[in-house]
Protein backbone atom coordinates (compact mmCIF):
# COMPACT_ATOMS: atom_id res chain seq x y z
CA UNK A 1 0.00 0.00 0.00
CA UNK A 2 1.19 3.48 -0.89
CA UNK A 3 1.13 5.76 1.89
CA UNK A 4 -0.94 8.09 -0.16
CA UNK A 5 -3.71 5.02 0.55
CA UNK A 6 -3.31 5.24 4.41
CA UNK A 7 -4.12 7.78 6.68
CA UNK A 8 -3.28 8.45 10.02
CA UNK A 9 -4.83 8.81 13.12
CA UNK A 10 -5.21 12.32 15.58
CA UNK A 11 -1.67 13.03 17.00
CA UNK A 12 -0.40 10.10 14.72
CA UNK A 13 1.81 9.25 12.18
CA UNK A 14 3.13 6.36 10.05
CA UNK A 15 1.49 4.07 11.98
CA UNK A 16 0.28 1.79 9.78
CA UNK A 17 2.88 -1.31 10.80
CA UNK A 18 0.12 -1.34 13.70
CA UNK A 19 -2.17 -2.53 12.11
CA UNK A 20 -0.91 -4.79 9.63
CA UNK A 21 -2.55 -8.05 10.55
CA UNK A 22 -5.70 -6.33 8.75
CA UNK A 23 -4.59 -4.07 6.17
CA UNK A 24 -4.96 -5.08 2.69
CA UNK A 25 -1.96 -3.48 0.49
CA UNK A 26 -2.50 -2.51 -2.58
CA UNK A 27 -3.29 0.25 -5.31
CA UNK A 28 -6.87 -0.06 -5.50
CA UNK A 29 -7.52 -0.05 -1.22
CA UNK A 30 -7.88 3.58 0.94
CA UNK A 31 -7.24 3.53 4.75
CA UNK A 32 -7.70 5.04 7.35
CA UNK A 33 -7.64 4.96 11.65
CA UNK A 34 -9.42 6.84 13.30
CA UNK A 35 -9.44 10.51 12.34
CA UNK A 36 -7.51 9.08 9.12
CA UNK A 37 -11.03 7.02 8.14
CA UNK A 38 -12.55 10.52 8.26
CA UNK A 39 -9.95 11.51 5.07
CA UNK A 40 -9.83 7.88 3.69
CA UNK A 41 -13.44 8.61 3.57
CA UNK A 42 -13.17 11.65 2.12
CA UNK A 43 -10.52 10.53 -0.75
CA UNK A 44 -12.99 7.52 -1.72
CA UNK A 45 -16.26 9.84 -1.85
CA UNK A 46 -14.10 12.02 -4.07
CA UNK A 47 -11.90 9.64 -6.29
CA UNK A 48 -12.65 9.33 -9.86
CA UNK A 49 -10.20 6.21 -10.05
CA UNK A 50 -10.43 2.85 -9.19
CA UNK A 51 -11.13 1.68 -5.74
CA UNK A 52 -11.72 -1.51 -4.80
CA UNK A 53 -12.00 -1.35 -0.65
CA UNK A 54 -12.19 0.89 1.81
CA UNK A 55 -10.83 -0.09 5.17
CA UNK A 56 -11.67 2.05 8.32
CA UNK A 57 -10.16 1.39 11.66
CA UNK A 58 -11.36 2.93 14.28
CA UNK A 59 -13.38 5.20 12.56
CA UNK A 60 -13.86 8.74 14.76
CA UNK A 61 -17.53 8.27 15.28
CA UNK A 62 -18.71 11.16 17.57
CA UNK A 63 -22.14 12.39 15.84
CA UNK A 64 -23.80 10.76 18.65
CA UNK A 65 -22.26 12.99 21.59
CA UNK A 66 -24.00 15.80 22.50
CA UNK A 67 -22.42 20.01 21.60
CA UNK A 68 -21.24 19.92 24.88
CA UNK A 69 -18.87 17.09 24.88
CA UNK A 70 -17.93 18.58 22.35
CA UNK A 71 -17.24 21.40 23.48
CA UNK A 72 -15.65 20.14 26.45
CA UNK A 73 -13.15 18.53 24.81
CA UNK A 74 -12.25 21.60 22.71
CA UNK A 75 -12.27 23.63 26.03
CA UNK A 76 -10.00 20.77 27.24
CA UNK A 77 -7.60 20.93 24.50
CA UNK A 78 -7.03 24.81 24.22
CA UNK A 79 -6.89 24.73 28.18
CA UNK A 80 -3.90 21.79 28.26
CA UNK A 81 -2.73 20.38 25.23
CA UNK A 82 -0.21 18.77 26.17
CA UNK A 83 -2.15 17.14 29.64
CA UNK A 84 -5.19 16.34 27.07
CA UNK A 85 -3.11 14.67 24.59
CA UNK A 86 -1.30 12.59 27.64
CA UNK A 87 -4.75 11.66 28.13
CA UNK A 88 -6.03 10.56 25.14
CA UNK A 89 -2.97 9.15 23.96
CA UNK A 90 -3.51 6.61 27.12
CA UNK A 91 -7.48 6.12 26.31
CA UNK A 92 -6.23 5.18 22.75
CA UNK A 93 -3.65 2.79 24.14
CA UNK A 94 -6.18 0.96 26.53
CA UNK A 95 -6.42 -1.60 27.20
CA UNK A 96 -3.42 -3.45 25.86
CA UNK A 97 -0.99 -0.56 26.11
CA UNK A 98 1.23 -0.90 22.64
CA UNK A 99 4.41 1.23 21.95
CA UNK A 100 3.03 4.07 20.58
CA UNK A 101 5.00 7.18 21.05
CA UNK A 102 7.31 6.41 17.61
CA UNK A 103 4.00 7.18 16.14
CA UNK A 104 3.22 10.36 18.03
CA UNK A 105 2.67 13.61 16.19
CA UNK A 106 0.79 16.51 17.95
CA UNK A 107 -2.42 17.26 16.79
CA UNK A 108 -3.78 20.73 16.06
CA UNK A 109 -7.24 22.31 17.20
CA UNK A 110 -8.38 22.30 13.70
CA UNK A 111 -8.34 18.32 13.50
CA UNK A 112 -9.87 18.27 16.70
CA UNK A 113 -13.03 19.78 15.45
CA UNK A 114 -12.94 18.92 12.52
CA UNK A 115 -13.17 14.88 14.00
CA UNK A 116 -15.58 15.80 17.23
CA UNK A 117 -18.20 17.47 13.96
CA UNK A 118 -17.86 15.05 11.65
CA UNK A 119 -20.97 13.08 10.35
CA UNK A 120 -20.49 10.59 8.61
CA UNK A 121 -23.12 10.62 5.87
CA UNK A 122 -25.49 7.37 4.89
CA UNK A 123 -26.44 8.38 1.32
CA UNK A 124 -22.32 8.32 0.04
CA UNK A 125 -21.78 5.24 1.83
CA UNK A 126 -24.36 3.69 -0.39
CA UNK A 127 -23.14 5.90 -3.01
CA UNK A 128 -19.87 3.90 -2.54
CA UNK A 129 -21.00 0.99 -2.48
CA UNK A 130 -23.39 1.09 -5.40
CA UNK A 131 -20.23 1.65 -6.86
CA UNK A 132 -18.90 -1.89 -6.01
CA UNK A 133 -16.52 -0.50 -3.08
CA UNK A 134 -16.37 -3.17 -0.46
CA UNK A 135 -16.53 -1.14 2.91
CA UNK A 136 -14.69 -2.86 6.03
CA UNK A 137 -14.84 -1.49 9.68
CA UNK A 138 -12.96 -2.50 12.32
CA UNK A 139 -13.84 -1.89 16.06
CA UNK A 140 -12.66 -2.86 19.51
CA UNK A 141 -15.73 -2.98 21.52
CA UNK A 142 -12.95 -1.96 25.23
CA UNK A 143 -12.53 1.37 23.07
CA UNK A 144 -12.08 4.25 25.75
CA UNK A 145 -12.27 7.35 22.25
CA UNK A 146 -15.24 6.34 20.21
CA UNK A 147 -18.85 4.30 21.11
CA UNK A 148 -17.77 1.38 19.71
CA UNK A 149 -21.09 -0.21 19.89
CA UNK A 150 -22.69 2.95 18.25
CA UNK A 151 -20.67 2.81 15.79
CA UNK A 152 -20.97 -0.72 14.98
CA UNK A 153 -24.86 -0.22 14.53
CA UNK A 154 -24.52 2.91 12.66
CA UNK A 155 -22.28 1.23 9.56
CA UNK A 156 -23.48 -2.31 10.00
CA UNK A 157 -25.95 -1.40 7.14
CA UNK A 158 -22.80 -0.33 4.79
CA UNK A 159 -19.99 -2.22 5.26
CA UNK A 160 -18.35 -5.32 7.07
CA UNK A 161 -17.97 -5.13 10.65
CA UNK A 162 -15.26 -6.62 12.21
CA UNK A 163 -16.23 -6.07 15.89
CA UNK A 164 -13.12 -7.14 18.34
CA UNK A 165 -14.37 -8.23 22.13
CA UNK A 166 -11.22 -7.57 23.62
CA UNK A 167 -9.73 -5.16 21.63
CA UNK A 168 -9.07 -1.11 22.02
CA UNK A 169 -9.08 2.17 19.70
CA UNK A 170 -5.83 0.23 18.55
CA UNK A 171 -7.00 -3.24 18.18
Amino acid sequence: MTSENFFSGFCFKNESKLFDEYLERNDFTISGFSYGAIKAFEKAINCETRIDKLQLLSPAFFQNKDEKFKKMQLMFFKKDEEQYIKNFLENVKSPFYKDVEKYFSKGSIEELKELLNFIWNKEELKKLVSKGIKIEVFLGEKDLIIDSNEAKEFFKDFATVYYFKDKGHLL
